[in-house]
């Protein structure tokens, strides 16, 4: 691995020259740009605050894009980790969640020694898109309380929404009519001025100046020290705490579980935006060790984000410098900016996090599942989707593995056997006979257990038949209990004297047929190429 990522610099800084500087320097204040809301609100939105965020991205973006898998990752806090971060911290506080980030980080690690990297690409399509949705309607849901100004309790958005009947629900309309005024800026803001400025900057900054010059009494995001390290982190003295680690043992695994997908999902789609694929082991060994840092400065977890990635490749972002360019222009904001990022109203941050989570969803793959009416694709999605608003997130995941299993299983046990009578007019005998007591059976599908009993009944119907052709070149497998419906029907046809020959037989389906002892047991002699092969060889 460390080979590997030193040739990957050596090949990123090749012919390195002040022009690619030029475009990492523009590149990384762009992303700068759109990363500096975001950082403030998933801060805030993770049950932190607005720094622990500017200091996620601020770290990650330093230690994270040095070591990353590619050079267009950009990490940081991410909406989808400030989902489940949230409950967390309800449920254990802040150390707990960042023991938690910490104990994660160690799982990336792990990870990436073990090659997962391309754990991702097992999980199906509906499944991920579900779970985005799912985290989209999370995040959507917990910006209630901020954008109305009212109060909830609870552990979960399910807890909190019931909490508003024994709260009460009384909105506060002058930091509602905030909250509408960037919200709709956002959605009807020019995209070709998007493409200078990020709408959500240019949303929050006259929020502000409309919240102080109308002397608007709503909620702020209040202080933020002007410091990396907060006075509320992550101290080594945790590691002796066995009961806190003991707690936060199945938040890290969602940590982790996040982390890795939202990361090689990124990288799976930037790399085809930048024409140059990730490395997902060196990406999750990044991962791991920026999560294992982060929370000694008092950061929450980070994962590698779309929205700022795309940014950066857009921008024709040239190296890893960008990422690191990026955390630069953060940090100079956090120590020339906090006084004015302190009187941002909390209802602004909720509103960009609204239309973010709006645009988390892939809404053409939505509406193809559903117009194509593909069954396992809606259904995978919404349970995937309901899973993770009700649980958490790596039970939804497990929840999406499982249904997707059993329709793969479904699939599969829908085999496809064809019999047919040899007609000889098929094949240059010089005959047009049709041989009745001839039959070839085609089949096609994975032979198993679940299929065997199929098997085996048709090959019952077939006893009577002086010869049975088995073509097996739609079989991609075969096991133990299928080899024994074979060597049974084999048996039996030889002890009245009549015929089985296999043709057409995949490689892997050899394979165990040897290994079961099969092959030795029917013979050489009969196992032909193909079907034809198998009438010349009779016909000689």
């Amino acid at each position: 691995m460390i080979r590997r990522y030193f040739s990957m610099i050596r090949e990123e800084f090749s012919g390195y020259n002040s022009k690619k500087l030029t475009n990492d320097l523009m590149a990384g204040l762009t992303v700068c740009a759109v990363a500096l809301p975001l950082a403030l609100a998933f801060g805030v939105s993770s049950g932190a605050d607005a720094s622990a965020g500017l200091i996620t991205a601020i770290i990650s973006g330093v230690v994270i894009s040095l070591l990353s898998g590619a050079y267009y990752q950009i990490s940081g806090p991410t909406g989808a980790m400030a989902a489940i971060l949230v409950s967390i911290v309800a449920k254990n506080g802040l150390q707990g969640m960042f023991a938690a980030s910490f104990i994660a980080g160690i799982l990336l690690l792990l990870a990436s020694i073990l090659k997962l990297g391309r754990l991702a690409s097992w999980i199906p399509a509906p499944v991920v898109t579900g779970f985005t949705s799912g985290i989209a309607i999370i995040i959507l849901l917990g910006q209630i309380d901020s954008f109305f100004f009212v109060a909830s309790e609870g552990e979960n958005v399910v807890q909190r929404l019931l909490s508003y009947k024994e709260l009460g629900f009384r909105p506060d309309m002058a930091t509602v009519g905030i909250g509408l005024f960037v919200i709709l800026l956002m959605l009807f803001f020019p995209k070709k001025w998007n493409r200078v400025v990020p709408a959500s900057l240019v949303g929050i900054v006259l929020a502000t100046l409309l919240s102080a010059l109308l002397r608007l009494d709503v909620a702020m995001v209040g202080e933020i020290p002007q410091r990396l390290f907060s006075e509320e982190r992550l101290h080594l003295s945790f590691l002796t705490d066995f009961s806190m680690m003991r707690g936060v043992l199945s938040p890290a695994i969602s940590i982790a579980l996040l982390g890795l997908i939202e990361s090689l999902l990124c990288g799976a789609s930037a790399g085809k935006m930048a024409g140059k694929p990730l490395d997902g082991n060196q990406e999750l060994f990044a991962q791991g060790i920026g999560n294992i840092i982060i929370p000694f400065f008092g950061g929450v977890p980070a994962t590698a984000a779309i929205a700022r990635t795309s940014v950066a490749v857009k921008s024709k972002a040239r190296t890893r410098l960008t990422g690191i360019i990026h955390a630069v222009g953060l940090l100079l904001s956090m120590f020339l900016l906090a006084p004015v990022m302190s009187k941002i109203p909390m209802s602004a941050l909720s509103a960009v996090l609204m239309v973010t989570a709006f645009r988390m969803n892939d809404w053409r793959t939505i509406k193809s599942f559903f117009s194509k009416r593909i069954r396992s694709a809606m259904v995978l999605f919404t349970v995937t989707m309901i899973s993770t608003v009700v649980f958490d997130l790596s039970i939804a995941i497990l929840i999406g593995i499982g249904v997707g299993f059993l329709f793969f299983v479904g699939k599969c046990s829908d085999l496809q056997i064809a019999v047919e009578n040899v007609d000889f007019s098929r094949v240059d005998f010089g005959s047009d006979k049709v041989e009745k007591n001839w039959v070839v059976v085609y089949i096609t599908g994975p032979l198993f257990f679940m299929t065997s009993e199929n098997v085996k009944n048709r090959l019952q119907e077939l006893k009577e038949k002086e010869l049975v052709i088995l073509s097996l070149r739609g079989v991609p497998l075969i096991d133990v209990t299928t080899l024994q419906v074979f060597s049974e029907f084999y048996q039996d046809m030889k002890a009245d004297g009549k015929t089985v020959l296999f043709s057409s037989l995949q490689p892997s389906v050899v394979r165990s047929m040897k290994k079961d002892g099969l092959y030795d047991k029917v013979g050489e002699k009969a196992f032909f190429f193909s079907v034809e092969k198998a009438l010349y060889h009779l016909k000689r």
